[in-house]
């Protein structure tokens, strides 16, 4: 089944209107990379005399975690459908319409999450729907939050619905994660998912460098090279020669540096002890 064209296909018949963005980039200067559908509509979310709804399906990207990406949950870049409601739907017309959705993919779920605050909100869901009481129920970015609830598959979270302001809604569901569980697909590796979060960087226009969004991409393709394994893009063989210097560079300096600390070798010399001592 192809979760993107079910999802499509659902905000048709439901009137409405989708749009896809496929790239990372962060549409302000909170994040380096987009990390949620949400952000591109922040000032709808606070724009109080704004009303509408909207769906759309964006690329993020997320490296809060990145040692646990691969561990089945985690993905670097992935896609999030999302639905977002500007003073228009309620929160019980939002999980009738996700329960629908879910249901057309043949996903049952196992049990959905709410804040023990939000008690009554166990009456928007159907009666045979198992729920549990859950303090994190609740989701800010600093200045645009609310309660939500949670949905959960085989242990796996795949999506929630958020009430920000107490009057809109931000939904968001992982295309992967429901990849995984509507059609069996297999997790990609964490090496094979860090080279596509590598590429997917590329593709919005950033280049290796000390900065930012280029100091993330080349923390990403050194991980690769650690690895042993190999990215087919110019800036992966840049990287490789650009170990080999530091290599070099620690080498020709490392008796006259016995008593240096992995700080002083980082910023002195951008050498990272852990790194070359394991090559």
């Amino acid at each position: 089944m192809n979760i993107l064209s079910e999802y499509q296909k659902f905000c048709e018949n439901e009137g409405i209107f989708l749009k896809v963005d496929n790239n990372v980039k962060s549409y302000d200067d909170t994040t380096l990379f987009c990390p949620a559908g949400m952000q591109q509509f922040k000032d709808k979310f606070i724009e109080k005399s704004y009303k509408g709804i909207i769906a759309n399906v964006q690329s993020c990207i997320r490296l809060n975690d990145f040692d646990e990406i691969g561990d089945g949950t985690h993905f670097a870049y992935f896609n999030m459908l999302g639905l977002f409601s500007f003073r228009e739907l309620s929160v019980k017309q939002t999980i009738n319409l996700f329960l629908k959705f879910i249901k057309n993919l043949g996903l049952k779920i196992d049990y959905a999450t709410i804040h023990p605050d939000k008690r009554d909100w166990k009456y928007y869901y159907p009666d045979y729907m198992p729920l549990k009481n859950d303090d994190d129920c609740k989701w800010t970015d600093g200045k645009i939050g609310g309660y939500c609830t949670e949905f959960y598959v085989d242990g796996i979270e795949i999506g929630n619905i958020v009430n920000p302001l107490g009057d809109c809604i931000d939904v968001g569901f992982g295309l992967e994660r429901l990849d995984m569980l509507v059609n069996g697909k297999k997790q990609k590796s964490r090496i094979e998912l860090l080279k596509e979060c590598a590429l997917k960087i590329i593709e919005a226009g950033f280049k290796p460098s000390n900065l930012k969004q280029g100091y993330v991409l080349r923390k990403i393709l050194r991980e690769i090279y650690k690895s042993g394994e190999v990215l087919d893009h110019q800036y992966f063989k840049d990287e490789i020669e650009r170990q080999k210097i530091i290599k070099n560079r620690y080498e020709k300096l490392k008796n006259k540096n016995k008593d240096k600390t992995k700080e002083w070798w980082f910023d002195t010399h951008g050498i990272d002890l852990e790194e070359v001592n394991n090559k």
